[in-house]
């Protein structure tokens, strides 16, 4: 039996946790007006920031968001969520703010592999969706109902070549020139933590420099206006460290013979210098040279779902 005073000890670490979560939240709050404080920003000029909700009215959770894709023709905002949840925002971004409003959900039917992670549109217009737990890329329905499947290359079809079966597939984005890119969270087996590798499922890789930071990982890819990529990475090693979410361009056309590819820090962004403790995860374009990039509150109701909305600088 637990004694009196180990009863006590446990429910004042409970409060201090409570009270440092909150402190947590309330930063993540006030990215905004803390975002010069607390990152390297050299051309990302953050436009607008809102904390996303679901409705009451769909039956499904609206939480663990993992990655999100915008068309412009229709001005809807597709997102996915770490355990299959699909949702639908009618959604606006304009020179000043970004404007939503929920439209639906659905749950996508893929009960050998859930976890949905990457989302994208193809050169058809077609959403293309990337798994982890059995590596998968495949096409969806605007209502969630997998499609098809893409076949792809043996070295990332071999689950003994990831970190783990949740870092797969982490981010996926469509190249008008090399097809369907995508990106394991972690190097592959025994390829080296110093670079980070960009895969066509149509077998072309490019590397390029990780960020130095413990535990870097890519969380989300995109394609720029000039066919260059646009990459998240985040490395998180516990609560009590900082945070550090990295937006990155990756020259895919300034590559050596070994494929080894430029690279430039756009914006890094620090949790212990006021950023906020947000797990950064996904990344979509909304408009010439903008972009929204959204947070996974990793299933805690009291964690919001953060949407920020910038425009990267010429």
């Amino acid at each position: 039996m637990i004694s009196r005073r180990t009863q006590v000890i446990i429910l004042l670490m409970k409060k201090l946790l409570t009270l440092s979560l909150l402190f947590v939240l309330m930063s993540g709050c006030t990215l905004t007006n803390l975002a010069a404080k607390g990152a390297v920003q050299k051309r990302v000029k953050i436009i607008d920031q809102i904390s996303l909700n679901g409705s009451p009215e769909s039956k499904l959770p609206f939480s663990g968001i993992s990655d999100l894709a915008y068309s412009l023709q229709e001005k809807k905002l597709y997102l996915i969520g770490d355990r299959g949840y699909f949702h639908i925002f009618a959604a606006q971004f304009d020179a000043k703010k970004s404007t939503l409003q929920f439209l639906k959900s659905y749950q996508i039917q893929n009960k050998n592999n859930p976890d949905s992670e990457g989302l994208t549109f193809n050169g058809d217009n077609e959403l293309i969706i990337s798994l982890e737990g059995s590596p998968q890329i495949s096409r969806i329905s605007r209502e969630g109902v997998i499609q098809s499947d893409y076949k792809l290359p043996q070295s990332l079809m071999k689950k003994a070549n990831y970190k783990n079966g949740n870092s797969m597939f982490e981010g996926v984005a469509y190249h008008p020139q090399y097809g369907v890119l995508t990106a394991a969270e972690f190097p592959l087996y025994k390829r080296s933590n110093t670079h980070q590798t960009i895969y066509a499922i149509n077998g072309k890789e490019w590397n390029f420099q990780a960020e130095s930071d413990p535990n870097s990982a890519i969380t989300a890819l995109e394609v720029m206006d000039d066919n260059n990529l646009l990459v998240l990475e985040r490395a998180y090693n516990g609560i009590s460290k900082p945070l550090f979410i990295t937006l990155k361009k990756v020259y895919l056309n300034q590559c050596d013979s070994k494929q080894r590819c430029q690279s430039e820090v756009l914006a890094k962004f620090n949790s212990a210098e006021g950023w906020g403790f947000n797990n950064f995860e996904g990344l979509a374009k909304v408009g010439k040279n903008r972009y929204v990039m959204v947070s996974d509150n990793n299933q805690y109701d009291f964690m919001p779902t953060i949407l920020t909305y910038f425009e990267i600088l010429p």
